[in-house]
């Protein structure tokens, strides 16, 4: 069933960024020539006035067919021949609707709850000590660690974990007035709690009612502290604190997925926390698919602006084909690096 329902929801949010590029293409006079759910062969298929709408039998993927995307086009209605403002707009579409998305699915998660954890420190372990003025002080606010805001409760542990292990570089609102705690000594200690021995930062944090207003601020805070997972797992990648084998595509995700399903008794908290997923999957989606690499919509984007400059500079158009062939190229290792993910997430799996 959970298999079935990661499946679905993939599907789903592939389908929901190819319908940004739609809405945005037929909006803006751009003539689309298919708009697809699926991959593969065709299921069903309407001819609309203009565009033929098609339901293909693979659920993971889905396209949007603009007239003129890659090659020239005495179309009145081709993509590459309207202004750029126009061509810009439609191809943030996508990513725009998958952000829009990943809100949504957290607001709807949030409508529910009951009490908020704050980053609000609400008392200390016995042995804690370090309470005077120039240290932590109950009431004081969270604000920022190591140089990364905190949003959240989980921010907090996040970015004591990701430190050296020992201090941190600390900024709390005491009072209305930040207070900076650099080399704050603030290691993971062993503490006691109902007769077992935790490791903890010996500290507690104060919850809060939920109101309609605070599940809005923590569904958006949420959002943003998911936009930097997604830029932190990037910075990770770059610097070497995360190989290409860490990464995980459709199978490995859907194999988490079924996991996370399968381990939880109570079937409407495994629903949540499968959605929940889902959540940040679409908010990884969109800000990926912003990265300016060839076959992406950002490669597309930073590929339109050097067009631009080269045309400005030499007063001559270039010909869209070469776009086409450096996208193509992209496309090519994009999915060979898929094809590397997916037979590591088989393996994981197996193992």
């Amino acid at each position: 069933m959970y298999i079935a329902i990661a499946i679905i929801i993939f599907g789903f949010l592939v389908t929901v960024h190819e319908l940004g590029h739609f809405i945005a293409a037929k909006s803006l006079g751009v003539r689309v020539n298919e708009f697809a759910v699926g991959m593969g062969p065709v299921i069903l298929k309407k001819q609309g006035k203009v565009t033929k709408y098609t339901l293909r039998l693979l659920p993971l993927g889905g396209f949007c067919a603009m007239e003129g995307e890659d090659q020239a086009s005495d179309d009145p209605g081709s993509f590459i021949d309207k202004p750029v403002w126009r061509k810009l707009i439609i191809l943030l579409a996508g990513s725009l609707m998958n952000f829009i998305a990943g809100f949504v699915i957290i607001a709807i998660l949030f409508s529910g709850m009951k009490v908020f954890t704050t980053t609000t420190i609400a008392g200390f372990e016995p042995n804690f000590g370090n309470t005077e003025d120039k240290y932590l002080k109950e009431g004081d606010r969270f604000y920022s660690i190591n140089g990364e805001r905190i949003y959240l409760s989980d921010d907090i542990s996040t970015f004591l974990s990701r430190g050296n292990g020992s201090t941190a570089d600390i900024v709390v609102i005491r009072d209305g007035v930040k207070v900076r705690l650099d080399n704050f000594p603030i290691p993971l200690r062993e503490y006691e709690m109902d007769g077992r021995k935790v490791m903890r930062y010996g500290f507690s944090i104060k919850s809060e009612k939920a109101t309609f207003a605070s599940k809005l601020q923590y569904s958006w805070y949420n959002t943003v502290s998911f936009v930097r997972l997604v830029r932190l797992g990037i910075s990770d990648l770059i610097n070497g604190k995360a190989g290409v084998k860490d990464l995980s595509g459709p199978v490995g995700i859907v194999g988490i997925i079924n996991e996370v399903g399968t381990s939880t008794e109570d079937k409407s908290i495994a629903i949540s926390n499968i959605f929940y997923i889902f959540a940040f999957i679409a908010i990884n989606l969109a800000i990926m698919n912003m990265l300016p690499l060839p076959a992406l919509d950002g490669g597309r984007i930073f590929f339109m602006f050097i067009t631009l400059i080269i045309e400005k500079i030499s007063r001559r158009k270039v010909d869209p084909k070469y776009e086409g062939y450096i996208h193509f190229a992209g496309f090519v290792l994009l999915i060979g690096l898929m094809v590397f993910v997916m037979f590591n997430d088989i393996v994981k799996l197996v193992k």
